[in-house]
């Protein structure tokens, strides 16, 4: 269960031609050492149905700092390796925080401006 204090992360990461086969296999590495991290508690590796060369590596975690903890990690070092050895195109990672209703109508509420009527 998830409580307000929860993150989570996305990475869209793209392969140069020819290069999906072997990022899908290491990134398939993260998989069991993030969901045993500390504080994970849920960790995915998927593949675009439509574009096999992008993956959307996710995760959700108790707190910030369980994430920060997992950001420092060995296995963070992947992506890296996977730059330098040239089989990533790009990589789009971001962070997020889970908001309440409130909060998150409070924000919208806040840059509505009536144009009309």
């Amino acid at each position: 269960m998830t409580t307000q204090n929860s993150v989570s992360h996305m990475a869209f990461v793209r392969a140069r031609a020819g290069c999906s086969q072997p990022l899908g296999a290491r990134l398939s590495t993260l998989i069991t050492p993030s969901r045993q991290a500390p504080g994970c508690l849920h960790f995915a590796l998927q593949q675009s149905q439509c574009d096999a060369d992008l993956w959307l590596v996710s995760g959700l975690w108790v707190n910030q700092q369980a994430m920060d903890a997992y950001f420092n990690s060995p296995a963070m070092a992947i992506f890296a390796e996977l730059v330098q050895d040239l089989v990533v195109s790009s990589l789009d990672f971001h962070t997020f925080r889970e908001v309440s209703a409130a909060q998150a109508t409070e924000r919208c509420m806040a840059k509505v401006h009536k144009l009309a009527g």
